[in-house]
C-alpha cells in the first residue's frame, strides 16, 4: 500500500468506534492522534483519559495501524479480558478492509498462570511430611480440593488454553497448586514427556507470532528486571492502568523468607542430597525459625548481628545444597526430576535473598513484617524503582503509559518521576523525551457529582473510634437511601462502619471479605438500597454504573501508615535529597487513591451523586488543594445541609425511574 493510499486515522477509528458499537468522543479522538505521533516519533507519552472516554481504541488503533508488533500491559484481569474478548476481534474485523491485512493478537502470562501437563499427569513432588502420594488419589472427591482437582483434570481435555482464567468458575489456590509450576519449577519443553503439548509454550508460541500481545504488569517486570526476555521483541509497549506499574513492579522485585518457605524447601531437598548437607540447611533453618518468633515489625536500618549470623549460615547452607543437587542422582526417587527442579527453585531462593539482604544495598530497605495468619516474615524491596524503569522500558522503544489518574495536583510531574522521568521539558543525557497530554473526559464532573467535605468533624486520630464520624456516615447514608460505596482506609475501619450502621440503619451493608469481591460487587449493583463497604481493592476495583451507587464515601484521606518501612524510606530518601518527602510520597500515594475511589462515582453519562471526604484535613490542611486538584473536576461544598438535600433529591428521582 502506498503512502498516498494509506487509510487516515480519522477512518480507522470511526471504523472501530463503530464496530464496538460505541460512540466517538473528542477525547478519544485528542488521544489517537497524541498516541500516534509518539509511535511515529518515537517518543514516550502520558495520557490522562477519564472514565468514558474508550481509552483502548484509542491506542489499539493507532498501533495497529502503524504495523509493527505492540506489547499491551494491564493490572487487572477484566481489562486483560475485554481487550482480547472484545476489543480487538471487533477492532482487527472493522479494520481489516482498510488496512488490507488482519493483525494477530495473543495474551501472555507467567507460566504458573497455565496448566502444568507434567503436574496433572505426574502427580506433585510431596514434603516429607505429607508422604509421597498423589493428590488426586488421597485427596477426597467429596471434599473441596477433591472436586476441584477433579474438575481440573476434566477440564484439561477440553481447554485449549490451558490459562487458569478461562475456568469457570474458578478453583481455590491450593487445588490450582497442584497443577501448575513457576518459571523456575519447570523442566524445560525439551526436557519434559509433555513439552510438545505444554499449555504456557503455545501461549509463547502463539505471542512471537502476534502483532499485539496483552500481557500484565508483572510480566512486563519480570521481563525488564530478570533480563531474561519472556516478551517477544516488540518497538512500541503501551501500559493501561499506568497508576499500578509502580507498584507491580516493586512487587516483583521484592524478595521475602519465611520460616515455613524456608522448612519447605529442607523437605524438598533432603531426599535429594547427601545428609550431611540436608542436615546443615535444616540447622540453619531452626536457628532462623527462632530468630523470627521474637521478631517485631519494623525497618531494619541495619541487619543485627544475630540474623546477619542466621543469613550467613543459610546462605552458605544453601549454596552447599544446589551444589549437590547438581552432582547427585536418586534414580529410586519417582520422577527425580520433577522433584530436584522444585527442590532446586526453592533453595535458590534462600540463596538468593539471604544473600541480597547480607550485601546491603544502600538502594534496598529490609524490615520484618509480621501477619496475624502466617507469623513473622523478612522482607527487601528497593527503595525506588524509577532508575530500573527508566533504564529498562524506555530505552529501546516508543512507551505509551495511560490511566484515568496520572495528572496528580495539576501536572504530570510526580507520576513521571515515580517512573524515572524528569520533569516535563527537561532534557538531559540520561532523560527521556516525554510528553503529557489530557485529553479529559465525557462527563460533566461540576453537574453530574458533588464533592462534599465534612470539614466540622474532628480530625481523624491514628487509632479509637471516631463518632462523629459514623454519625455523619449514618445521616448520609439515610438520606441517599442506600447506594452507598463506603471506601475505609483499613479492614477494621470498614468492619467497625458495617457493625455500626447495621444496628442503626434498616439497609443491606455488604462487607468486604464476607464474599468474593466479584459476588459482592454484584449484589451491590443489582439491588439500590444496598451499601458496599471495604478497603483498598474496593478504592479501585468497583464499575457500577446508575442507581445502586450514588454515594462514594470516603472515611479519611488514605495515608500510608506512618509506620510502613518501604513508603517511610522512601519519604526520608526524598528529604535527604533536598525535596519534600511528605508531597513526594505520602500526599502523592494518597492523591492516587482519593482520584481512583473518586472515580468510582461517576461511571456513564447518566450517572448522579456525591463523593463525601469524611476528613476534615482535605479542606483545612496546606495540602488538601493538591489533593483535590487530583480528583474529578466536581462542584465543591462543605455544607452538609446542602448535601443532605442534594442526596435525598437524587433518591426520590431514582425510586421514580425504578417505578
Amino acid at each position: 500500500m502506498t503512502a498516498t493510499s494509506s487509510p487516515s486515522l480519522t477512518d480507522l477509528l470511526h471504523a472501530a468506534v463503530s464496530a464496538v458499537g460505541g460512540t466517538e468522543r473528542p477525547g478519544q479522538v485528542a488521544m489517537a492522534e497524541s498516541v500516534a505521533a509518539a509511535i511515529d516519533g518515537g517518543s514516550h507519552l502520558l495520557v490522562q483519559a477519564g472514565t468514558g472516554t474508550g481509552k483502548s481504541l484509542g491506542y489499539l488503533v493507532p498501533a495497529l495501524a502503524h504495523g509493527e508488533r505492540v506489547v499491551v500491559a494491564t493490572a487487572t484481569l477484566a481489562l486483560q479480558r475485554q481487550l482480547v474478548e472484545r476489543d480487538l476481534p471487533r477492532t482487527v474485523d472493522a479494520l481489516h478492509p482498510q488496512l488490507r491485512r488482519r493483525p494477530e493478537f495473543a495474551m501472555l502470562k507467567g507460566r504458573s498462570n497455565y496448566l502444568c501437563l507434567h503436574r496433572l499427569h505426574e502427580g506433585v513432588p510431596q514434603e516429607e511430611e505429607d508422604g509421597l502420594f498423589d493428590p488426586f488419589e488421597s485427596a477426597a472427591p467429596t471434599s473441596k480440593l477433591g472436586k476441584d482437582l477433579l474438575r481440573l483434570r476434566d477440564w484439561s481435555d477440553e481447554t485449549e488454553t490451558g490459562d487458569r482464567d478461562d475456568l469457570t468458575p474458578g478453583v481455590s489456590d491450593r487445588a490450582w497448586s497442584q497443577v501448575s509450576v513457576t518459571s523456575r519449577e519447570c523442566l524445560g519443553a525439551s526436557k519434559c514427556a509433555y513439552g510438545a503439548e505444554c499449555f504456557a509454550e503455545a501461549a509463547r508460541e502463539r505471542a512471537k507470532l502476534a502483532d499485539v500481545v496483552v500481557t500484565n504488569h508483572a510480566l512486563l517486570a519480570i521481563d525488564a528486571i530478570e533480563g531474561a526476555p519472556v516478551l517477544p521483541g516488540h518497538e512500541v509497549l503501551i501500559v493501561d492502568e499506568a497508576h499500578e506499574l509502580v507498584s507491580r513492579v516493586t512487587g516483583v522485585a521484592t524478595g521475602e523468607l519465611t520460616p515455613g518457605q524456608v522448612n519447605r524447601a529442607v523437605r524438598r531437598a533432603a531426599k535429594l542430597v547427601d545428609e550431611k548437607v540436608a542436615d546443615a540447611l535444616q540447622t540453619a533453618a531452626e536457628s532462623f525459625e527462632r530468630l523470627m518468633e521474637l521478631a517485631l515489625p519494623g525497618r531494619l536500618e541495619e541487619v543485627p548481628e544475630d540474623l546477619a549470623y542466621s543469613l550467613m549460615t543459610l546462605r552458605d547452607a544453601a549454596r552447599s545444597v544446589i551444589t549437590s543437587l547438581g552432582n547427585t542422582r536418586d534414580k529410586s526417587v519417582q520422577d527425580e526430576d520433577a522433584v530436584r527442579k522444585q527442590a532446586l527453585a526453592a533453595v535458590e531462593n534462600i540463596h538468593a535473598v539471604a544473600e541480597r539482604i547480607l550485601e546491603g544495598s544502600e538502594y534496598d530497605v529490609v524490615w520484618y513484617e509480621r501477619h496475624d495468619r502466617f507469623g513473622a516474615s523478612l522482607r527487601v524491596a528497593p527503595l525506588s524503582v524509577s532508575g530500573l524503569l527508566r533504564e529498562k522500558l524506555f530505552s529501546e522503544r516508543s512507551v505509551v503509559l495511560t490511566s484515568a489518574t496520572l495528572k496528580l495536583g495539576g501536572d504530570f510531574n510526580g507520576v513521571g518521576a515515580s517512573l524515572g522521568l524528569a520533569p516535563e521539558g527537561v532534557e538531559g543525557d540520561d532523560c527521556p523525551e516525554w510528553k503529557g497530554v489530557d485529553v479529559g473526559s465525557p462527563f460533566d464532573y461540576p453537574k453530574q457529582g458533588i464533592l462534599y467535605v465534612a470539614r466540622h468533624l474532628n480530625q481523624p486520630g491514628r487509632e479509637g473510634s471516631r463518632t462523629d464520624m459514623l454519625d455523619e456516615l449514618s445521616e448520609l447514608v439515610e438520606a441517599a437511601g442506600g447506594r452507598t460505596l463506603g471506601l475505609f482506609s483499613s479492614m477494621r475501619a470498614a468492619q467497625a462502619a458495617a457493625e455500626e450502621l447495621r444496628g442503626r440503619l434498616d439497609v443491606p451493608i455488604l462487607l468486604q471479605g464476607e464474599d468474593t469481591l466479584g459476588e459482592l460487587i454484584k449484589a451491590f449493583a443489582a439491588d439500590p438500597r444496598t451499601c458496599l463497604f471495604g478497603t483498598l481493592s474496593l478504592w479501585q476495583g468497583v464499575d457500577v454504573p446508575g442507581p445502586s451507587c450514588q454515594l462514594v464515601v470516603m472515611d479519611r484521606v488514605p495515608f500510608p501508615r506512618p509506620d510502613d518501612p518501604l513508603m517511610s524510606a522512601r519519604q526520608r530518601a526524598v528529604e535527604d535529597a533536598g525535596g519534600n518527602g511528605f508531597m513526594a510520597v505520602a500526599a502523592t500515594h494518597a492523591a492516587l487513591l482519593m482520584a481512583q475511589g473518586a472515580g468510582r462515582l461517576v461511571r456513564a453519562s447518566g450517572d448522579r451523586g456525591v463523593v463525601a471526604v469524611l476528613d476534615p484535613r482535605l479542606a483545612t490542611a496546606r495540602y488538601g488543594s493538591f489533593l483535590r486538584a487530583s480528583m474529578p473536576d466536581f462542584w465543591y461544598t462543605t455544607d452538609r445541609n446542602q448535601v443532605r438535600r442534594s442526596l435525598a433529591a437524587i433518591d426520590t428521582a431514582a425510586k421514580a425511574e425504578d417505578r
